[in-house]
């Protein structure tokens, strides 16, 4: 089914009557997995989270920025996001994306505009979690983040992914700089030369860099709404004796809230990933792709005109 949803989102992601509908659709499935359209909302829903036992990741959506004032304004947003967290006290990092800051413009650009934000964030010791886009992006990813690194931010993270064969080299070298590290399947299109294929081969590349980062890491952020992994986890840093201090679970807002639920019961940090804005619609397409009941359901309303 994981094969059935990629391709239908494969062909949704490229179609001109999606791309038609979506301006005109703020509601329906996509208000599922996004928390609204404005700052303002973002932090209410926050909030809201924090009072059920929620830390929360903010991710303002946007990638593959193509005008640097463009670029400028996202940095300027979330600088604005880290100012609206602290002032409220809310247990909350931000999480972006080095194309919405004009990576595809200008490599200096966007490390003038993480930069401005990591700065922002430092004083209060909020992180700033880098987010790993597709495979032609992991190089300039982690040489960004290292160059922030050397540059002395302690508040930066950044993401791997699991189904990456390059991946667990990747965190190897990662290792001398303790990174705080959030581990991800993987939600791009990557061939099999590239990236591991199918759910079981998956799944045992994920615990594999699992295995490595609760000694190469400072902290470990298990994101994966995937029953198997999350007791496989659990278990290992049970056996570890890892402090509750050095990892955390982190699940997609919308995305099976009964089981973020029961992970927040049995006494584990756990922290939802937050999108807002306007600009949903890659990152809708890439969740559709993982829930092939509701590619299908979308779908079906483009078709009949009824998607609204």
């Amino acid at each position: 089914m994981a094969s059935l949803g990629r391709w239908v989102f494969l062909r949704l992601s490229h179609s001109e009557r999606a791309a038609r509908w979506a301006s005109r659709w703020g509601g329906g499935l996509a208000r599922r997995f996004v928390a609204g359209d404005t700052l303002e909302e973002a932090v209410e829903e926050t909030r809201r989270l924090n009072e059920q036992g929620f830390a929360v990741t903010l991710d303002h959506l946007g990638e593959s920025v193509r005008d640097a004032a463009a670029a400028q304004a996202a940095a300027a947003e979330y600088v604005q996001a880290v100012r609206a967290l602290v002032e409220a006290g809310l247990r909350a990092t931000v999480s972006l994306k080095l194309t919405q800051m004009g990576l595809d413009i200008d490599r200096g650009l966007c490390a003038e505009n993480v930069r401005r934000i990591l700065e922002a964030a430092r004083p209060a010791g909020l992180l700033v979690r880098i987010d790993m886009e597709s495979s032609a992006y992991t190089d300039v990813t982690l040489e960004l983040y290292r160059s922030f690194r050397a540059e002395g931010f302690d508040n930066v993270g950044i993401v791997l992914q699991a189904y990456l064969r390059r991946s667990i080299d990747d965190l190897r070298s990662l290792a001398p700089l303790r990174p705080n590290v959030r581990i991800v399947k993987g939600a791009y299109d990557e061939p099999p030369h590239l990236a591991y294929q199918g759910r079981e081969a998956i799944r045992e590349a994920y615990r594999r860099l699992l295995d490595e980062a609760w000694s190469a890491c400072s902290r470990v952020a298990i994101a994966t709404h995937d029953d198997l992994l999350i007791d496989y986890a659990a278990e290992a840093a049970r056996r570890r004796q890892v402090p509750d201090d050095r990892y955390e679970f982190q699940m997609l807002y919308g995305v099976r809230p009964e089981l973020a639920q029961s992970v927040l019961r049995r006494g584990y940090e756990v922290r939802i990933y937050l999108p807002y804005g306007r600009d949903w619609y890659a990152y809708f397409m890439r969740r559709l792709a993982e829930r092939p009941s509701d590619a299908w359901r979308f779908g079906r309303l483009l078709l009949s005109g009824r998607a609204r």
